[in-house]
């Protein structure tokens, strides 16, 4: 028997205090106030701004960092990821260079979006050449294990998809241990509050608005997607509805974290603390989705937009498993669910390989195609538009694939 909304709605709700600290939360919503004409290049940081924020957030980091290490200690396993990872980002830089000239210098992009009062509340808007008419958005929350996010990780993605004339907004949010799980579910909601009340300045259709994550990005934002429901369904106030979201894309995620534990602490991501990072083992039923599902009501699961998940079978950082019994408890429920496998792929290949490489990338190809369907006049635009260049040789792809700590 499927439980009441008010049982969902209370293993959503959070704990004011965890591990004996207590967290400070706003207690109201993005406002959604309209800038005045010409106001949107002084929204956008100049140059000069990002080189400020960049300083700021480089001592952030290098303290978290700190921080960082007494968790996670110095040994073997860690020390050959780093290695690896190291390697990894030295074979693929050519493309990183080019598609970080992109992201510092293009007139379409429009970085650090401030959308809340936390440090790392900003957002990257990535728009389209042509915006002569509203344009379809999506709300993108990128993928890090919950400890490296940042919102730059998403450039790629988002110069593919406004190629192709989609506006991406690449929300940032709170990292551990800066901040833990609850921490960053509410950012992502908030950041979502911004793009559904504030797109339509930007040249965005508000009727039109996708949600979408990548790994522990996914995880994040199917969190705040079910949160939502419940707390739409049970008569709460939001920022933002559910309804606003057409489809929500989960790439390569993990949505019963129960499961995922013992898998991560032989990855690497050690017990201690993943359960850091989630609250304490008392909340991991709290932030998984697939569990919210299981016991929410049926005005929820009604709530509740299409949810695409899209995962590589060769996938060894998450399990595409994961994304499998996600879909089937989804259907049990009643709600709307596609799977689509990318055989052999790994857990960045379709995200950032396949990207890198050019020419067909199979994963804007099935995002075009869902947010698409009823646009004749887009899918002959997407149709005529010219093919993506290479970004590194083939020899460099397959090298990293091998050495690749994901």
């Amino acid at each position: 028997m499927r439980a009441s909304v008010e049982e969902a709605g209370a293993l959503l709700a959070r704990s004011d205090s965890f591990g004996g600290r207590r967290r400070h939360r706003s207690a109201s919503p993005v406002q959604s106030a309209s800038p005045r004409p010409g106001s949107l290049r002084r929204q956008s940081s100049s140059f000069r701004e990002d080189v400020g924020h960049a300083a700021s957030e480089t001592y952030l980091v290098s303290r978290l960092t700190f921080t960082l290490l007494q968790y996670l200690g110095i040994g073997y396993r860690w020390m050959s990821q780093l290695l690896a990872l190291t390697i990894y980002a030295i074979l693929l830089m050519p493309g990183f260079i080019q598609v970080g000239y992109y992201y510092f210098f293009s007139s379409q992009v429009r970085r650090s979006i401030v959308y809340g009062e936390q440090p790392r509340n900003r957002l990257d808007l990535y728009i389209p050449e042509d915006n002569s008419r509203p344009c379809p958005v999506v709300a993108f929350v990128t993928g890090g294990a919950w400890i490296i996010g940042y919102k730059a990780w998403g450039a790629l993605l988002g110069r593919r998809l406004a190629e192709r004339g989609i506006i991406v907004a690449c929300i940032d949010y709170r990292n551990f241990p800066q901040g833990t799980i609850g921490d960053m579910v509410n950012d992502a909601s908030q950041g979502i509050s911004f793009v559904c009340n504030n797109i339509a300045n930007y040249g965005g259709d508000p009727n039109q608005i996708y949600l979408m994550g990548q790994s522990a990005g996914a995880h994040i934002a199917a969190c705040a997607l079910m949160e939502q429901a419940v707390k739409e369904s049970g008569g709460h106030p939001v920022s933002w509805s559910v309804t606003q979201i057409k489809a929500y894309f989960g790439l390569s995620g993990g949505y019963n974290i129960h499961s995922l534990v013992d898998h991560f602490h032989e990855r690497g991501l050690y017990r201690s603390i993943f359960l850091s990072i989630m609250e304490g083992e008392e909340s991991l039923s709290r932030y998984s989705p697939e569990i919210i599902a299981k016991m929410s009501s049926a005005e929820t699961i009604a709530l509740l937009p299409l949810i695409v998940l899209m995962h590589g079978t060769g996938d060894y950082s998450i399990p595409s498993s994961a994304s499998q019994t996600f879909v089937d408890v989804l259907h049990q429920v009643g709600a709307q669910a596609r799977l689509l496998l990318y055989e052999g792929k790994t857990h960045t290949d379709i995200f950032l390989q396949d990207p890198l490489r050019g020419g067909r990338d199979p994963l804007v190809e099935d995002v075009l195609s869902v947010i698409h369907a009823d646009d004749a006049i887009a899918r002959q635009k997407v149709a005529l538009a010219p093919t993506p260049r290479r970004l590194v040789f083939e020899w460099q792809l397959k090298l990293a694939r091998q050495i690749s700590p994901f």
